[in-house]
């Protein structure tokens, strides 16, 4: 029997880290999104008082190795009467960490929104929630998905990283077939074919937004 037929004998384990994997990417992706947003709308026209504290966490998250993060949260936070399991500590941590990457993606693009929509969007009686969500976070998102589409990128390639702390994800079913049948060439080819194809989905999903975000003219904007 080759090597690749005992892949295919195993390949229930590697479905089950593939969809864990995708699992978690996705809840940890939606989270972030939440953050980056809520981040930004904290920082939009907010006091020194709350904006230094905000700008200290984003910068703190984006110099900060994920892998500590990661780390912090599953083995230190026990330390303060705080337990989460493995699963829930690799989706935690991948949602701050890219959140305030999405944050400071965002503000980057928001900087360079002429003042003028604002004054017009405040002479036409909008409120800061209204404003914020019908003026400025669509033409944000649409205007930053090339970065968007790289930071997602970055964060599937950091689920493998929770391994380390024994989530049992696409990189631990490739660890575990490794070690039982000494064939870690063939098995972390096929764990590429997988991170290669959930990249290329959303390349072209980025695509089609792409396009949408041109016929509504917020590439224009």
């Amino acid at each position: 029997m080759s090597n690749w037929d005992i892949l295919w004998d195993e390949r229930a384990q590697f479905w089950s880290g593939f969809l864990s994997t995708l699992e978690i990417f996705g809840l940890s992706i939606v989270g972030a999104f939440v953050i980056g947003c809520g981040l930004l709308y904290l920082l939009e026209g907010s006091r020194k008082r709350l904006t230094i504290p905000l700008r200290i966490f984003i910068d703190s998250m984006r110099m900060l190795p994920f892998l500590i993060l990661a780390y912090l949260l599953y083995y230190g936070l026990p330390s303060v009467g705080i337990r989460l399991d493995a699963w829930w500590s690799g989706v935690g941590a991948l949602a701050v960490y890219h959140g305030a990457y999405f944050a400071e993606i965002f503000r980057g693009n928001r900087l360079t929104f002429p003042p003028g929509q604002i004054e017009a969007a405040k002479a036409h009686g909008f409120t800061k929630g209204k404003m914020f969500f019908r003026l400025l976070l669509p033409q944000i998102i649409m205007q930053t998905r090339p970065l968007l589409g790289n930071q997602l990128i970055y964060a599937l390639k950091d689920t493998a990283f929770l391994v380390i702390i024994t989530v049992s994800e696409l990189t631990a079913a490739a660890n575990s077939l490794s070690s039982t049948y000494f064939i870690p060439t063939e098995a972390f080819i096929v764990v590429i074919g997988f991170y290669w194809a959930i990249s290329v989905t959303m390349e072209i999903i980025i695509k089609q937004c792409g396009r949408f975000s041109a016929k509504r003219g917020f590439d224009n904007v």
